[in-house]
C-alpha cells in the first residue's frame, strides 16, 4: 500500500510563520518590547528618588510652569483630595515625585498639559494600584508607604517604603 505525501502549501507556511512570530512576540522580555513611552515606569523606588531630585533640579520657565499648573490643577492630590496635585497640602514625597516627573516630562520630552496629566495619573496608579483614600494627610498617613495609602514620608532624603 503506497501513500502519497502532499507538500505543504504556501498558506501552511504563512500560518506557521504567523504562529511562530506571535509566540516570539508574546514571550519577548519587556525591555525588548518597542515603546513610544520615553519614561516607562520600571522601578518605583529608584524612580521615586529620581523624580524627587528632579523636582528641585529642573527649573521651569513661566510657560512650562503654566503647563504643569494646567495639568496638575485638574487632578486631586491623591493624599489630600481637597487640594490639587499642583498644590497638595504639603510637599510630601508623593507630591515631590509627581512634581519632579511633571518637570521631566515638560522640559525633556515636550509634553503638553493633557499628556502630563495622563502620565501623572499612570504614576499614581503605579505607586498604589489599590488607589488612595484622598484623606491620607489627615489620618496619619504621611509616614506610610505609597502602597499602603501613604505619602512616603516628608523628608526627600528618606522615602518610606
Amino acid at each position: 500500500m503506497s501513500r502519497s505525501i502532499q507538500a505543504p502549501s504556501s498558506r501552511h507556511y504563512a500560518l506557521t510563520a504567523i504562529l511562530v512570530l506571535t509566540a516570539l512576540a508574546v514571550s519577548l522580555p519587556s525591555w525588548l518590547a518597542a515603546t513610544d513611552d520615553p519614561v516607562p515606569f520600571t522601578d518605583i523606588e529608584t524612580q521615586t528618588v529620581e523624580f524627587i531630585a528632579l523636582e528641585q533640579s529642573i527649573k521651569l520657565t513661566d510657560e512650562q510652569e503654566a503647563i504643569k499648573k494646567a495639568a496638575l490643577t485638574a487632578l486631586p492630590a491623591p493624599c489630600c483630595s481637597n487640594n490639587s496635585a499642583y498644590t497638595c497640602c504639603c510637599p510630601c514625597n508623593m507630591s515631590r515625585s509627581i512634581w519632579g516627573l511633571s518637570n521631566l516630562l515638560i522640559t525633556k520630552h515636550g509634553y503638553d498639559a493633557d499628556q502630563v496629566r495622563a502620565k501623572v495619573e499612570a504614576w499614581i496608579t503605579k505607586i498604589n494600584a489599590g488607589g488612595f483614600s484622598g484623606d491620607t494627610c489627615y489620618t496619619g498617613g504621611c509616614g506610610r508607604p505609597f502602597a499602603k495609602n501613604g505619602c512616603g514620608g516628608m523628608n526627600p532624603r528618606h522615602v518610606i517604603w
